[in-house]
Formats: structure tokens, C-alpha cells, sequence
């Protein structure tokens, strides 16, 4: 397995956004926390939420879940050090919870140009678990190095609604729903011991290769193993049939493209976010190698 971090850089360097750049420079041991946060500050909102298209096919400027999946990932980045944004993006997320602890799909947003119709569509009285699992399951992450996130009584309402939901799930659900409720329980797992359970429950809808196709997607867009699991030996891995996760880390290195960069499956809602998702792609994709220990960073740049 062979990664190309030069090319890589370059590719970051003509076509991402700061946010990603920031982060690539993180990993690589360039950059600081500081940095980055500082680039994650220009999404934020005085509510504590964030938006402004940091879901790069949301671009409304109000706060919405889907900000708060990737504002999360950026301060699991830093770990171990953190930063007081994320607690306040749990109040943020605590005021925008419905009575039984689950989020909207997404919020209202007033100009919702260039925006993916399934946000914008999305009825924002309904608690949905995609949305739900994705934030807890995210904040878990950084829980693990955060303790005022680990504390914060808005992840154990939004950590009970997900499992409420999950034990009622009796058919297979969409992929996507599917792989964020067990990326949710394989955090939880530390935390809550009703998270085993329910990941058996949920692993009767997981195929041992990790392949699920996504109904209504673009044509050959699937779940993979790494979208359940991303390192070898967590507690959603025992899902997966043996050296699965480990031909998949193989195959996301091989996916490199000439220009240093990763592509997504999936299509995007505007040129911008199409652009945007190769930056996230290609960070995301040396994230999950280092953090596998499949990468070795004394390559770069």
C-alpha cells in the first residue's frame, strides 16, 4: 500500500477549501489546533451552531445538524487538546432537541440555494436517528478526550433517543441511516452496555463484505466497510467478515487519483460542494490510513 503524501498536499493546495488544508497540515504535523479551529470559526454562528456550508451540500448560512457532524470532526482533530466551541456546540444542539432527545433531519433555512433537496425537504418537526446518530455518535468521539463534552447532558438525551430508535428498527434501513446508528453504537460502546446488544441487533442488516447499496443514490453509490467501521478491531468490526476492513484499507489507499486526491461516490448539489467533498474526502481518507496505522506520516511533505 503506497499513499502519495506530496501529491496529496498539492491536491489540497489548488482545490480545498482553508478548513481542509488546515487540517491536512494538522495531521502532517505542520499545522496546530489553533489553526484549524481558527479556519472552523468561520462557519460558526452566535447561536453556538454551525453552518455557512461546512456540509458542503447544506450552504444555507443557519446553524444545522449536519454542521455539527463536522464541526465534531474537526475537534475529534485535535485531540488531546479541546476547545470550549464544543460544549457550546452541544448547548446549541440541546436547544435545537425535540422533547424525546432526537434532532430534525434539518432546520428551516431562509435562502436554501444550491442545497441538497433532501436537507432542504426535510421536515423539521420530525426527529430523524440519521441525524441524531451522526451528532452523538461524533461527540462520543470526542467525549473520549473531552470531558465537558462527556459530561454534557445533552449527549446522554440524544445517546437514549438513538437507542430507543434503534430497538425499534425491524427492517433493514436506508445504508446511510445505517451506517451513522452503528458508527453511533461502536462509540457508545465504552460509555453504555446496551450498545453491544444493539449492535448485534442492527448487524443482521450488515453484510459481511460491508457493501450496502444506497437506495435512490447516484449510480454505484454503496456503504462500505469503512463507513461501519474504520479501524481494525473496534467494537462495530466483529460485523465484518475477517480481513475485510483490512482489503478495504488497502483499496481506499489504491483510490488516490493522479491529481492527489480522493473522489466521493455520491453526487453533489452545486460545482462548489463537489469541489469541497474532494477536499473532506482526502483528508477523511488519510485520517482513517493514520489512524489504522496504515500511514506513515514521516513521508510528508
Amino acid at each position: 500500500m503506497s499513499v502519495d503524501l506530496a501529491a496529496a498536499a498539492s491536491f489540497l493546495a489548488a482545490h480545498a477549501r482553508l478548513l481542509d488544508r488546515r487540517r491536512f497540515d494538522l495531521l502532517t504535523g505542520r499545522g496546530s489546533p489553533e489553526a484549524v479551529l481558527a479556519a472552523l470559526e468561520a462557519y460558526r454562528n452566535p447561536d453556538g451552531g454551525y453552518g455557512w456550508g461546512l456540509e458542503p451540500d447544506l450552504r444555507a448560512a443557519e446553524s444545522q445538524p449536519g454542521g455539527a457532524l463536522h464541526a465534531f470532526e474537526v475537534f475529534e482533530d485535535i485531540a488531546p487538546h479541546t476547545s470550549p466551541r464544543a460544549a457550546e456546540l452541544c448547548d446549541w444542539l440541546a436547544s435545537v432537541t425535540m422533547p424525546d432527545g432526537g434532532l430534525p433531519f434539518a432546520l428551516p433555512m431562509r435562502d436554501p440555494s444550491a442545497s441538497a433537496t433532501f436537507w432542504v425537504d426535510a421536515d423539521p418537526e420530525v426527529p430523524a436517528l440519521q441525524s441524531t446518530a451522526f451528532a452523538a455518535g461524533a461527540a462520543l468521539r470526542v467525549a473520549a478526550h473531552d470531558p465537558v463534552v462527556a459530561e454534557h447532558p445533552w449527549l446522554d438525551r440524544a445517546c437514549r433517543y438513538c437507542f430507543a430508535a434503534v430497538e425499534a428498527i425491524d427492517e433493514a434501513p436506508h445504508a446511510i441511516e445505517l451506517a451513522f446508528a452503528v458508527r453511533f453504537l461502536d462509540a457508545a460502546v465504552p460509555r453504555y452496555p446496551q450498545a453491544e446488544r444493539l449492535l448485534d441487533r442492527l448487524g443482521r442488516f450488515v453484510p459481511g463484505d460491508g457493501r450496502v447499496p444506497v437506495a435512490g443514490g447516484a449510480e454505484g453509490e454503496t456503504m462500505r466497510a469503512l463507513d461501519f467501521a474504520p479501524v481494525p478491531g473496534s467494537p462495530a468490526s466483529r460485523l465484518l467478515d475477517d480481513g475485510v476492513i483490512e482489503a478495504e484499507l488497502d483499496a481506499l489507499a489504491a483510490r488516490q487519483l493522479p491529481d492527489g486526491g480522493w473522489a466521493v461516490d455520491f453526487a453533489s448539489f452545486s460545482p462548489a460542494a463537489a469541489l469541497e467533498w474532494r477536499g473532506h474526502a482526502t483528508v477523511q481518507a488519510l485520517l482513517i490510513l493514520h489512524r489504522a496505522g496504515r500511514l506513515d506520516l514521516g513521508t510528508a511533505p
